[in-house]
């Protein structure tokens, strides 16, 4: 048995992540989060990624990708700190993302 939570193709390390959900939802100490990876051209023709450039309200470095696909729970223990915020204009773009890999229509 592992201990590590991830397994096969999950990300398995320390990385930043978008937090999508709402702090009036729950009463446990969770939070749904997208990971946040470092951008790859390939990446563009993929729906749940989702382009995320550098700026300093997110505190991001480089050109990223929130990877929609990976989207999980994660409790708030988890966090160490927090780099900064996504515009309205992403998150909106991870929202489209998300009903897309769920297929909602």
């Amino acid at each position: 048995m592992s201990l590590d939570p991830v397994l096969g193709a999950e990300m398995q390390k320390t990385r930043p992540a978008i937090v999508i959900s709402s702090d009036a939802v729950g009463k446990l100490p969770l939070k749904l989060v997208v990971p946040v990876t470092g951008w790859d051209d390939r990446f563009a023709s993929h729906i749940w990624q989702v382009r995320v450039e550098p700026d300093k309200q997110n505190g991001l470095t480089k050109a990223s990708a929130a990877d929609v696909l990976q989207t999980r729970c994660v409790d708030a223990m988890r966090f160490t700190d927090r780099m900064g915020r996504v515009s309205s204009e992403v998150m909106e773009e991870i929202l489209a993302a998300l009903v897309a890999v769920v297929e909602y229509e």
